[in-house]
């Protein structure tokens, strides 16, 4: 449900998606100055093919999911306001530097190398979708939601580390990078860890002060991103 208790209409979800998927086309190619990409092409196949079966596995176990992602929500610490901008330009930055360095000879990639981008791609967007599908609370910002039952979601990828969608979006920009052949599109994807690395902290904080539970959950789930690293 949206703030004014409405569920978003059909046609607006609709444009969303659309838009998303423009939004893609216009990032790969419009710095690429040319549709004559085929590493352009084919990532942006598989990754709407692959974004598609995702949506519609969320949108079926979890059909507010709309709604909850659909911006910032009264609450939304001020500090992630500005990580969540520095986030959003890391990973627009992954195929726009790719298709400029397609556009201008940048670097070459080994086209084995390129396919290998595909597999920490394609398992990011499947932990994100596992993620969205479990946890209910899976907003766009940080904030402690008191207004929908806030409770701590402990199953699926949670019950194995704390933040998987953060892990999920480092492995979909490196795997990005990688899938387009760009050595300097992997730049901005190292922008993301360190960024992500400190949104995980901050968050961690937040969660563990004011959510219930969350301090021993913490205990009990002890690693952020990766099992038995970090």
């Amino acid at each position: 449900m949206t703030e004014t208790g409405k569920s978003i209409p059909l046609y607006r979800k609709l444009l969303s998606l659309a838009a998303s998927v423009v939004g893609v086309f216009v990032l790969l190619f419009l710095p690429a100055g040319t549709l004559a990409w085929p590493a352009g092409w084919w990532f942006f196949a598989v990754a709407m093919a692959a974004m598609a079966v995702a949506t519609v596995f969320v949108v079926r176990a979890s059909p507010e999911i709309f709604e909850t992602r659909s911006g910032f929500k009264p609450g939304t610490k001020d500090w992630d306001l500005v990580l969540v901008g520095l986030l959003a330009a890391a990973l627009v930055a992954v195929p726009v530097v790719a298709g400029l360095d397609f556009r201008w000879n940048w670097s070459a990639m080994p086209l084995p190398l390129m396919l290998l981008g595909y597999l920490p791609a394609l398992a990011a967007l499947a932990v994100l979708a596992w993620a969205q599908a479990e946890n209910r609370f899976f907003e766009l910002g940080v904030r402690i939601q008191s207004d929908r039952g806030h409770v701590v979601v402990d199953s699926g990828p949670y019950a194995h580390v704390r933040h998987p969608g953060y892990i999920a979006t480092v492995l979909l920009g490196f795997g990005g990078a990688l899938a387009l052949g760009s050595w300097w599109a992997l730049l901005p994807a190292a922008v993301l860890v360190v960024v992500l690395a400190y949104r995980t902290l901050r968050e961690d904080e937040t969660l563990a002060a004011e959510l219930a539970g969350y301090a021993h959950y913490r205990r009990q789930v002890p690693y952020r991103w990766i099992p038995g690293v970090w």
